[in-house]
């Protein structure tokens, strides 16, 4: 059930740098037509690196891998659109409806797809008061289990970072810093945690990648790039709206995967949209590093083909 675009599928075959996008961001995530609008501009992105950008939904359950403009359209302006993570997709493909898919269902899109680098916003992660709700993403699973290298600005702010981070471990799943060794949060460029390890080049993360395919080590690969200091929001004062938030998501008793669009509007509206423009400033800073990452990938395996 997966279509794969022309363009997409000639740069598989070709080996040539193609980076997976969800959709969950352009429905769920921003509204119209700021949604659109950045999906496009972060396609823009890939393709001024170098790569080809393979934006990835659900239409009519026939799994999409590189919209058109057109389908990224509808996609902005559908009300209904199902948010799709690995549990919802029997459904939403049987009863053939759209879905736009989450971090855990790209990651699964792209692997069955043969593409490796995969560019978002910011994971899921383990929720504030978990201990409490037990509400944690399908994203960290889909990271422990699945082979694909997800480039973002961190897990989510609204998330419990430590947590987040202590399950990343337990499953084995490396964190990385692009030149830096603290962990970014999302809207900021900083947090009081530390990734495993700090990278500088996307030729060191492309080896890092190689050999965790060449050894056949399962799972994905967690690279943090922090947002760019002059986006960066104040850190205790988004920390304090984000708190607000979380309380006025219990008193209205909102749930499960409902709880993220829930909380980051909440935020926009609270931010007065700064919390939105930092958002996109991220995740086209992230496009642009998922696509040399995805570059120097790509150059490294045809050069070992061509021996």
């Amino acid at each position: 059930m997966i279509r794969i675009s022309e363009e997409v599928a000639l740069a598989l075959k070709e080996h040539k740098p193609v980076v997976a996008l969800e959709t969950t961001i352009i429905s769920h995530g921003m509204p119209y037509p700021k949604n659109v609008e950045t999906a496009l501009a972060v396609e823009q992105v890939i393709r001024n690196n170098g790569a080809t950008p393979a934006t990835i939904g659900i239409i009519d359950g026939e799994v999409v891998v590189g919209m058109s403009k057109s389908e990224i359209e509808a996609f902005g302006i559908k009300k209904d659109i199902v948010k799709v993570s690995r549990r919802d997709l029997p459904y939403v493909l049987a009863k053939k409806k759209w879905g736009a898919t989450t971090v855990a269902a790209t990651m699964i899109v792209a692997e069955k797809a043969g593409i490796e680098v995969f560019v978002t916003g910011g994971i899921g992660g383990v929720h504030r008061r978990a201990t409490e709700t037990f509400d944690i993403s399908a994203d960290l699973e889909e990271l422990a289990n699945t082979n694909v290298t997800v480039v973002c600005a961190g897990a989510k702010a609204i998330l419990d970072l430590g947590l987040t981070l202590e399950y990343l471990e337990t499953k084995g799943v490396p964190v990385y810093g692009y030149k830096t060794n603290i962990l970014p949060a999302f809207y900021t460029n900083k947090s009081n945690f530390f990734v495993d390890e700090q990278i500088n080049s996307a030729d060191e993360f492309a080896d890092i990648i190689k050999v965790k395919r060449d050894n056949n080590l399962r799972g994905g690969i967690l690279i943090t790039n922090p947002i760019s200091h002059e986006y960066s929001l104040d850190s205790e004062k988004i920390d304090k709206v984000i708190e607000q938030a979380i309380k006025q998501a219990e008193a209205e008793e909102i749930h499960g995967k409902e709880t993220t669009p829930y909380l980051l509007s909440a935020i926009v509206k609270a931010t007065n949209g700064k919390s939105l423009e930092a958002n996109i400033k991220l995740i086209l800073n992230n496009a642009k590093l998922g696509a040399e990452i995805a570059s120097a990938l790509s150059k490294k395996i045809i050069k070992e083909g061509a021996r």
